[in-house]
């Protein structure tokens, strides 16, 4: 059946629709991943946004039931340019085609993905719509249904991907697959989690270093997270805009200074903001795992990015250091307190299938907790 995605520019894709049918609208962003479909579905990271593939042929490895990074697929649509007619691997258990059925989202294979990359590399991510089915016929209609929504910038989106109550997370990762994972022999220490939109292999990073893991909603007071009498605490990954997270930032300001702190992508947003920083909006954003950073000792690291909002250069208190720059682009990677003992990077050191250049920052967090004095 016919499919499109238009972007609010006017600029219409066609294509042949998979996966469920239907109408959605959301942030036309791109991705230029080679491998780790699954992964990317399945990261809150990406509510609300229509995703591009840059790598032409997606699909021959199917679904299996260990990759996923959450559970449900958050993405708001999927464009691909072709999609594979059979799947290969050992370890599916279905086809891509079926599991964006089963979970109620769009997808569209055969557009011309290159143009579509190009026109977002140039102009910016922009408003889109994605539909699979009879809608297809009135491109116009779409355009303006794009045009109508109001766009990443000032929206929080962390309410609708976070926990909905505290749980503790056990699972752990397989070291074989991890340079110098084996876990301890003692445990660690506690760490409270912040749910922006986590991803599971943040939480069995953290186990498999010994560390009992409690994950809470993106909206807990700060004092309750201290009545837990966390050893350190995580701020994860989320959607949306980090300056429309004020709960957050506030939470993480009273947290300053009484516990290690560490975040990753959102979670990094929200630790430069609470500093008194501050973080603006970009052309079209960093998706995808080859990323080269750099950090203070010259040594570059190979990663993985999503985020189309960074942190803005200048505003940050004198002991606040960069830690890393992007060396595509120098936007800012990481930033470090010693005073504080918080540090956060924007890129995903966890990201499966990898690289795995930064899974060291797992350890230096373990490292800054071991420091900390207990009460």
């Amino acid at each position: 059946m016919k499919a499109v995605v238009v972007l609010e520019d006017g600029s219409v894709y066609e294509g042949e629709g998979f996966g469920a049918e239907g109408v959605q609208v959301g942030e036309v962003v791109f991705n230029t991943s080679m491998t780790g479909y699954q992964e990317l579905l399945t990261d809150p990271s990406y509510h609300r946004q229509i995703v591009v593939c840059t790598v032409p042929h997606v699909g021959n490895v199917g679904i299996n039931d260990e990759d996923s990074e959450s559970a449900r697929v958050w993405v708001a649509g999927f464009v691909v340019r072709a999609l594979s007619p059979i799947v290969s691997n050992w370890r599916a258990k279905r086809s891509l085609d079926d599991y964006l059925r089963a979970q109620g989202v769009i997808g569209i294979s055969g557009v011309e993905t290159r143009s579509l990359v190009r026109r977002l590399r140039t102009r910016g991510v922009m408003r889109g719509a994605i539909t699979h089915g009879p809608a297809a016929e009135d491109s116009a209609a779409l355009v303006e249904q794009a045009r109508a929504w109001q766009g990443m910038e000032n929206l929080d989106l962390t309410g609708e991907v976070t926990c909905s109550a505290p749980y503790v997370w056990e699972e752990s990762v397989d070291p074989q697959w991890y340079v110098g994972m084996a876990p301890p022999s003692a445990p660690r220490g506690h760490i409270v989690a912040y749910d922006f939109g986590i991803k599971h292999n943040q939480l069995r990073l953290f186990t498999a270093r010994g560390f009992r893991v409690t994950v809470v909603p993106a909206h807990t007071p700060a004092e309750q997270v201290l009545a837990m009498q966390p050893d350190g605490v995580f701020l994860s990954n989320g959607p949306g805009d980090p300056a429309a997270v004020t709960y957050a930032i506030e939470n993480t300001r009273a947290l300053l200074g009484r516990v290690p702190i560490f975040g990753i992508c959102l979670g990094h947003q929200i630790l430069a903001l609470a500093l008194g920083g501050s973080t603006h909006k970009m052309l079209f954003g960093h998706r995808g795992g080859n990323q080269p950073t750099v950090d203070l000792n010259g040594a570059v690291s190979i990663t993985v990015h999503n985020h189309g909002f960074a942190v803005s250069a200048g505003g940050l208190p004198e002991d606040v250091e960069v830690t890393h720059v992007n060396l595509n682009d120098s936007c800012i990677e990481g930033l470090r307190c010693k005073r504080l003992r918080a540090f956060s990077v924007q890129y995903h050191p966890e990201a499966a299938p990898g690289p795995h250049d930064a899974l060291g920052l797992f350890d230096e967090f373990a490292a800054l907790i071991s420091r900390t004095p207990q009460s």
